[in-house]
């Protein structure tokens, strides 16, 4: 059902790869103060799916709306600069800065209709960055330097926030730290679309999902009808 207040209005979205496809007709929309999951399999293309929402694929097709405005196309840095961010799955922080200078390299102005941030009011949501302001990226455990990239990215104050598998790789307690902080950030007003297998995490903190394979929606409902429904889960994820 389309959504009148979408942010993010995705159609017939393809994507390749050099000469393979990636994505085929994908769509999908994400409202204001949502957070929505896209899911799948490894290899499904969710990844994919949010490179190429950020101008970062040489070659797509299809009609990917930001605001009402097509980006389709556009510069990675322009999309940005409108308030949409991306925390890719391999956590990108600069290991030689300190958290204070990791956090003011995304520094953008406040944006109308969007949450404000500040170190301040970031270390109220990460207390544990608040505890390690001046300690270098290379010294961080990698669930420190995920918070560190949300972190990084919020300081842009966006009105989107696309977050690559956050809960890849970490443990159980990062995890429940991590579930914790996005719904902090909707309470905040910030719309998210997460990548992610976890079923578990997702169901925790997600309105809707899409759900993916071999580059294809299979699947867009309620996150709790979802997981109620047994057989588009084997089917599409396995468990």
């Amino acid at each position: 059902m389309s959504r009148s207040n979408a942010l993010l209005k995705v159609e017939a979205l393809n994507a390749y790869y050099g000469r393979a496809q990636i994505l085929f007709d994908v769509g999908f929309e994400v409202g204001r103060g949502e957070v929505v999951a896209l899911m799948g399999r490894n290899g499904a293309g969710k990844s994919t799916t949010m490179k190429a929402v950020m101008g970062m694929l040489a070659r797509t097709s299809g009609t990917i709306r930001f605001l009402g405005e097509d980006i389709a196309g556009m510069a990675p840095y322009r999309i940005a600069r409108m308030g949409l961010g991306y925390v890719p799955e391999d956590r990108r922080v600069f290991g030689d800065l300190t958290v204070m200078e990791n956090l003011d390299t995304g520094r953008q102005p406040p944006r109308e209709g969007a949450p404000q941030w500040t170190p301040d009011r970031l270390f109220r949501v990460f207390p544990n960055l608040g505890e390690m302001r001046e300690r270098r990226g290379s010294r961080m455990s990698g669930g420190e330097q995920q918070m560190l990239t949300v972190s990084r990215t919020l300081m842009g104050n966006p009105r989107l926030v696309l977050l690559d598998e956050p809960s890849e790789g970490l443990a159980p307690v990062i995890v429940r730290q991590m579930a914790d902080m996005i719904l902090e950030l909707k309470r905040e007003g910030l719309s998210i679309l997460l990548s992610e297998q976890n079923l578990n995490f997702a169901e925790r903190v997600c309105d809707r999902a899409y759900v993916l394979e071999k580059g294809q929606v299979r699947y867009a409902g309620a996150m709790r009808d979802f997981v109620r429904d047994g057989t588009a889960r084997r089917d599409l994820l396995g468990v």
